[in-house]
């Protein structure tokens, strides 16, 4: 049986990983939404720093998986 040909600079990821980085990067969609509605609907600089954090967070997180 022959093997797949993968280029040398290839990331392979197992279900399980592909499924957590999915939730990640839908966890910093979900941050970046709530900033853009915050904005929209004039929020408090206090309130927007908030979620700013949240959005820092939630990236960092779905860089995490390098």
């Amino acid at each position: 049986m022959k093997g797949t040909a993968l280029s040398p600079d290839s990331v392979v990821l197992s279900p399980e990983e592909a499924a957590q980085l999915s939730d990640r990067v839908y966890q910093v969609r979900c941050a970046a939404e709530d900033v853009a509605t915050a904005v929209d609907e004039g929020a408090e600089p206090t309130e927007l720093r908030e979620l700013c954090d949240a959005l820092i967070r939630a990236a960092k997180a779905a860089d995490g998986w390098r």
